[in-house]
């Protein structure tokens, strides 16, 4: 069975921006296999395209693949997910820093590791209860959005939202860390290519200004950076 998982409404600031300015915006497939202990599970992780209008060109697409029969819960991929993220690199561990958190049942014998997806201002308005194999889980334990209702998926000292970037670095890594420390390949890296347009990076500072704006307005934060300026 396939729950779809919809995507944030507050995708919106950026895909309203992005069609007025003549964008072409490709969300990011964001679904979820329930745990079942019945066959092979897998769920595939594939990173967003926001594209500009153009010729298109051929372009490598990130995947990471989950197995959730392999998984064991040993959380090893949010260790060396924090500890890639942390600043300077490497220098500390803390999980809440993790993009990629594991839903854990040890009862049930499931482990579910969950990646930060995209980041929405408001919560959802109605929220779902699953009951697999005798045992409810809430929506929320399997949603990948950094919201307003919870603390996952924020980091810990600024509050500002956090996303997987696949460990992006330079000179790139082979695979994303937490494919690296997963010694019984519950985590899978894969690399397609396909036809796309130009694309259209967006940068740290403009998606953690844009929480700010989410959270507190624009005003307040235009007020906020010009007292630090006379501040010099």
């Amino acid at each position: 069975m396939n729950l779809s998982t919809p995507q944030p409404e507050s995708w919106g600031l950026l895909s309203a921006r992005a069609q007025a300015e003549g964008l072409e915006v490709h969300p990011e497939p964001r679904f979820f296999t329930p745990p079942s202990k019945a066959g092979l599970r897998a769920v595939e992780w594939v990173k967003e395209v926001v594209t500009v209008k153009g010729e298109l060109k051929k372009k490598i697409v990130k995947k990471i693949k989950v197995d959730l029969d392999k998984c064991i819960g040993c959380r090893a991929c949010e260790v060396a997910c924090s500890a890639f993220h942390a600043n300077p690199k490497y220098s500390s561990i803390n999980p809440a820093r993790s993009r990629i958190r594991m839903v854990i049942d040890e009862l049930n014998d499931v482990y579910v590791p969950v990646r930060a997806g995209h980041y929405t201002k408001s919560e959802c308005m109605g929220r779902d209860k699953y009951t697999i194999d005798g045992k409810e889980y809430d929506e929320c334990g399997f949603c990948r959005a950094s919201c307003p209702s919870r603390e996952l998926f924020k980091e810990p000292d600024s509050g500002l939202p956090l996303k997987c970037d696949m460990c992006e670095d330079d000179p790139p890594q082979k695979e994303p860390l937490c494919v690296q420390v997963c010694r019984h390949d519950a985590l899978t890296y894969e690399e397609s290519e396909e036809e796309v347009v130009e694309e259209v990076k967006r940068g740290e500072m403009e998606i953690g200004l844009e929480s700010l704006v989410d959270k507190y307005g624009l005003q307040k934060v235009m007020d906020t950076v010009a007292r630090m300026s006379k501040k010099g």
